[in-house]
């Protein structure tokens, strides 16, 4: 016997039709995820995993902040790892030196990170494409080099100590701790995220990346969107910065490589552009892949006793090339889209087609 399910959902306002949980089942559903996604995997977990889901974390906050530059306003960036470097020391300096509470270094790191984004958007209206790829690789190399001769400031070759976080009277000196704190901050992010997407300013970003020469047509001021979507990609690298600094506990220019910068642009593609949990499921997919190899390392080097010194970094970069060529042969659009195609088809079920 078929499953009954409803035949769809019945809005007679506009904020229905466009709202993020549309049925009293979603809210329930979403309500249940939360408490599980706080308070499951400390219970549940052990540190390494916990470890693991706290970078995970990390990266999906700075990947959600690449998507809006990239996937709503079609922006593209090679400087997301430099925007956590000024992000790390930025509330590094200000935990350590000034004795700021962590949640304001935090939003202070993010704001810091996001100046800069704004000198790098500049040029944004005068360049596109592999042009604005070259900007942000200057960046990059920029704000590395000022970690490098930095002084006190950074540390400069020897790095930089960073104190724990604390928020309130609760230091966050256990991975149990720092994972609720990590999974509080994705979630409020990535629902706003969610919610800029709906509103006047994400369906701008989305027209200045369709054609932004019919945007301007229409009346919308490119520019001003343009340094819009950097100032808030810069703010979320930034934050995802200093929640790494604090976690690691210790900071180096050498920590964000060039690298780390197409592989969060890599992995933005696989997860699905332009969308909101695109971000999550290539953050998890990368960092699982990293957990792989980190597992394969070991038999191969028993194998290849020759190579054992290189096999970590040329199995990591082989296994992400060749994930990231295959979504783009078979799954372009991402694994988002391949969620919503199944959930498509789990509503239609059995007519489905």
């Amino acid at each position: 016997m078929a499953t009954a399910r409803p035949c769809g959902v019945y809005s007679v306002r506009y904020a229905q039709e466009v709202a993020v949980l549309r049925t009293r089942w979603q809210r329930v559903g979403f309500a249940a995820l939360l408490v599980a996604v706080l308070a499951g995997p400390p219970l549940a977990f052990g540190s390494h995993l916990l470890s693991v889901l706290i970078l995970s974390g990390i990266t999906i906050v700075v990947m959600q902040g690449l998507n809006l530059l990239l996937g709503y306003c079609g922006q593209i960036s090679l400087g997301q790892a430099a925007f956590m470097a000024v992000g790390a020391y930025t509330s590094a300096n200000l935990v350590d030196r000034l004795a700021l509470p962590f949640p304001l270094a935090l939003l202070a790191a993010g704001l810091a990170a996001s100046l800069i984004g704004l000198l790098v958007g500049l040029p944004a209206l005068r360049v596109k494409g592999f042009y604005l790829a070259v900007t942000t690789l200057a960046a990059h190399s920029i704000i590395i080099w000022a970690a490098l001769h930095g002084g006190n400031l950074t540390g400069t070759i020897y790095g930089l100590p960073v104190p724990p976080a604390s928020v309130g009277p609760w230091t966050l000196d256990t991975d149990a701790r720092y994972y609720v704190f990590t999974a509080i901050v994705v979630v409020l992010l990535t629902w706003f995220a969610k919610n800029l997407e709906r509103t006047h300013a994400g369906r701008a970003l989305v027209a200045v990346r369709d054609n932004d020469i019919a945007a301007e047509t229409m009346g919308v001021n490119v520019f001003a969107y343009k340094l819009l979507a950097f100032f808030l990609c810069s703010f979320y690298a930034g934050v995802g910065g200093a929640m790494w600094a604090h976690y690691s506990r210790s900071i180096h220019p050498d920590q964000f490589p060039f690298i780390d910068s197409v592989w969060y642009l890599g992995f933005l593609v696989v997860g699905g552009m332009g969308s909101v949990l695109g971000p999550v499921f290539g953050s998890l997919l990368w960092r699982g892949l990293r957990e792989v190899v980190a597992a394969l390392v070991p038999m191969a080097a028993a194998a290849m006793p020759g190579f054992a010194g290189t096999l970590y970094s040329g199995l990591s970069l082989m296994l992400f090339a060749l994930v990231i060529m295959a979504s783009l042969i078979l799954e372009p659009r991402g694994l988002n889209h391949r969620w919503q195609l199944l959930k498509a088809s789990w509503r239609l079920w059995p007519f489905s087609h």
